[in-house]
């Protein structure tokens, strides 16, 4: 097994080099269409897709196959992205099955033919394993869909397979490389390949960037899924928690855990929410969504959306990359010229709020993780989170790069009826919540707030692990409050994303800004898989 580990660090390199040999831009002269394709996958939407079902252009078999061409053409070969973890092998006859149901005249819904990757957190009943790309839930296959596999299924989307991550959604160790699990090793970033895709939903992020399928299901705690977003020049949706069920997704936190869809237009992303929300009994979260959720979030994207908003720029969220500042300041510039104010504001330290969020999900994380091992049975090498402890201090693989600090200090804590959790868990409400995002919009009459998502993706590397320089995610994650993302820019070759965010529910009036920003701006573009210089 050292063995294997060894090969699989210096196997970027050897891929590196055969890049380089032809010239910087030499990976991205692939052809959009790989052989054996009828059609032009790179860039093409979930809306073009359907579009084209119904004017009978290609069949869900057509692109099925396309994307599984474009897997092997691009993640297990050519610039190896390391995206996906796993194929679903009953993908192309779900694919003849939904033809058939076209041909009737019967689509199941808005989705019908979707090829859509989950995160590898995310249970379905596929023969694929779900692993949190943990060695000790490689042959953990699970018993039932998730929440958010049964609705993809009713809604017609091909789930076309499991995407990598970082692992145990990167709430394991006291540093890491994003995008680096036990069982898939390292996504790769597909604008530079020695960059890092972030995390922890690395390999959706990356899977959609490099058009491999046209939906990514990621999940996220705080920036898991704007953050690998923002890297790989992609839209993701952070939905308010409780829009979307949990059961059956590995959990970090009862407070601030969701699910979300990541897409490159904003328009495929708000037609995946429609689908993934609801009132799920399996998850108290949700029942707060009873009047609160749409089944359709598409009709409100309007290309006029800017105008008349009033959008907070939160000062205090950038000031760590002037590239990225003066990206941001471009981005203010264009919504005022389509008609918004944009009002200069401060918002409250993120210190003492995220000292609280770390205390309660240290004992969220040890509750729900023990609850899902329960619900996994003998599938799971382990029991519960001390079994996984002592599993990977024995697994040649686990700690060879990174060690497992989170998962020993939330072992040593207590349940969820402690004091200490409790108190904690009040206080970071109140702070994100009454005193942060609420008070920020009435305080200034404000619709939404607005800021940087992050910073240019830095060099990946296993020795030192990430190079967070800022990001923005922190207070809405924190609040359990909506956000989006979107492209507004490059640095060089790296895409850089804003971020809207606001009041709970809030995912309508979010999605028109973002909408109405990104079809006047127009910033995505497909990556190159350049390597560095």
């Amino acid at each position: 097994m050292k063995k294997k580990i060894l090969n699989l660090a210096l196997m970027p390199v050897f891929v590196l080099f055969a890049l380089a040999a032809c010239g910087c831009n030499c990976a991205g002269s692939r052809p959009a269409t790989e052989p054996g394709s009828v059609i032009d996958l790179q860039e093409v939407s979930a809306v073009q897709l359907r579009q084209g079902y119904e004017a009978g252009r290609f069949t869900v078999v057509d692109v099925v196959q396309g994307y599984l061409n474009r897997i092997e053409a691009l993640d297990r070969n050519g610039p190896r992205l390391n995206a996906i973890l796993a194929v679903n092998p009953d993908a192309l006859k779900i694919a003849a099955e939904l033809d058939a149901e076209l041909e009737a005249g019967n689509p199941r819904g808005p989705l019908h033919g979707i090829p859509v990757i989950l995160k590898d957190n995310i249970d379905s009943t596929d023969p694929m394993p779900t692993t949190a790309g943990a060695t000790a839930l490689r042959s953990s296959y699970a018993r039932k869909d998730s929440w958010v596999a049964e609705k993809l299924r009713a809604a017609g989307a091909v789930i076309l397979g499991k995407a990598n991550l970082s692992e145990w959604a990167n709430f394991r160790a006291s540093y890491s490389s994003s995008g680096w699990s036990g069982v898939g090793g390292q996504t790769r970033n597909p604008y530079v390949l020695d960059r890092n895709p972030c995390g922890s939903s690395s390999g959706s992020g990356v899977a959609v960037a490099a058009s491999l399928c046209a939906l990514a299901i990621g999940t996220e705690t705080n920036g898991s899924i704007v953050c690998p977003a923002t890297n790989n020049g992609i839209v993701g949706i952070k939905p308010t928690v409780g829009l979307v069920s949990r059961s059956g997704i590995i959990p970090i936190s009862f407070s601030q855990d969701t699910a979300g869809p990541m897409a490159r237009t904003v328009e495929d992303a708000a037609l995946c929410l429609g689908v993934l929300t609801g009132v799920d009994p399996a998850d108290a979260k949700t029942a707060a969504a009873q009047g609160n959720h749409r089944e359709d979030y598409t009709k409100f994207l309007k290309a006029d959306g800017l105008k008349g908003k009033r959008i907070g720029l939160m000062k205090n969220l950038m000031g760590y990359h002037y590239r990225v500042d003066i990206l941001m300041e471009q981005a203010a510039d264009f919504m005022k010229s389509r008609g918004a104010e944009v009002i200069e504001v401060e918002g409250p330290k993120e210190g003492p709020i995220e000292s609280d969020s770390f205390q309660v999900m240290l004992y969220e994380f040890k509750d729900g993780l023990n609850k899902y091992f329960a619900g996994v049975g003998a599938a799971a090498a382990v029991r519960d989170l001390a079994g996984l402890i002592e599993f990977n201090k024995k697994d040649p693989v686990e700690l060879r790069w990174f060690d497992q600090k989170l998962l020993e200090q939330a072992n040593e804590k207590g349940g969820l009826e402690a004091a200490e959790y409790r108190k904690a868990l009040e206080s970071m409400l109140k702070a994100a919540r009454d005193e942060g995002i609420d008070r920020l919009l009435a305080e200034h009459k404000l619709d939404v707030l607005m800021a940087p998502t992050g910073a240019p993706a830095w060099k990946t590397d296993w020795i030192d692990g990430d190079h967070f320089t800022g990001s923005s995610s922190s207070l809405a994650a924190i609040a359990g409050y909506p956000s989006v993302t979107v492209p507004m820019g490059f640095v060089e070759e790296l895409p850089v994303n804003v971020s809207f965010f606001g009041r709970a529910w809030s995912e309508p009036l979010l999605l028109e800004i973002a909408f109405a920003y990104e079809q006047g701006t127009k910033h995505r573009r497909a990556p190159k898989y350049l390597v560095s210089d």
